[in-house]
Formats: structure tokens, C-alpha cells, sequence
């Protein structure tokens, strides 16, 4: 009922940059908050980023003044701009939704994309 499509990720060496973009759509009357969590290899997911609809954000404290989040509310679309990336952002990033159903009766739930890749080291 829910899609979430992620791109944007890659290679890069220490020290670069990349961007996420994530699109939601299918069966979304609203949506709450969108934002970024991430799983590395051996290791829990975690939180990265979240946006909700005031724009409020909230950020892991490993990213804090190197990652922004943001949204388009027209397309549905949330990025994340990450710079100065180390190889510890190394993971898999999977998109986050949490939305109100369109369907009658509604309700809040949580979605995740099939993630991407990000790598980083030289």
C-alpha cells in the first residue's frame, strides 16, 4: 500500500558528500514525519535523522553539523544531505515513514524503503 523509492547512494572517500532523496506514495492520507535510519554491518539499526510536518528536525548526535535533513511536501520527498562523511556512516540507509492511513478508519503507522547503500572509504 505504501511505497518508499531511496536513491542516492554510493561510493565516496572520507571527507565527501552525498544525497539522499527518498519519494513516498501509494495509500497516504497525511503524512507525519518522514527521515533516515541506517544499519551497518554487525550492528543495530539506528536512528539518523527525522523531519516532521512543522519541520522540526531531529538528528543522531554522530551526525549532528555534517547530515540535513529536509523536505519537499508536495512530492512527498525527504533528503538528507551528508557531509563529511567518515567511514563510519558506512551502511545501509533505509528511508522512514510515518504516515495516516487513507483508508477509513485511519491510523499512524510506520514504513521503511528497501534501503541503499552507503560507503564510504578511500
Amino acid at each position: 500500500q505504501v511505497q518508499l523509492v531511496e536513491s542516492g547512494g554510493g561510493l565516496v572517500q572520507p571527507g565527501g558528500s552525498l544525497r539522499l532523496s527518498c519519494a513516498a506514495s501509494g495509500s497516504i492520507f497525511s503524512i507525519n514525519a518522514m527521515g533516515w535510519y541506517r544499519q551497518a554491518p554487525g550492528k543495530e539499526r539506528e536512528l539518523v535523522a527525522t523531519i516532521r510536518t512543522d519541520d522540526s528536525t531531529n538528528y543522531a548526535d554522530s551526525v549532528k553539523g555534517r547530515f540535513t535533513i529536509s523536505r519537499d511536501n508536495a512530492n512527498n520527498t525527504v533528503y538528507l544531505q551528508m557531509n563529511s562523511l567518515k567511514p563510519e556512516d558506512t551502511a545501509v540507509y533505509y528511508c522512514y515513514l510515518n504516515s495516516l492511513t487513507y483508508r477509513i478508519p485511519r491510523y499512524n503507522r510506520n514504513d521503511w524503503g528497501r534501503g541503499t547503500q552507503v560507503t564510504v572509504s578511500s
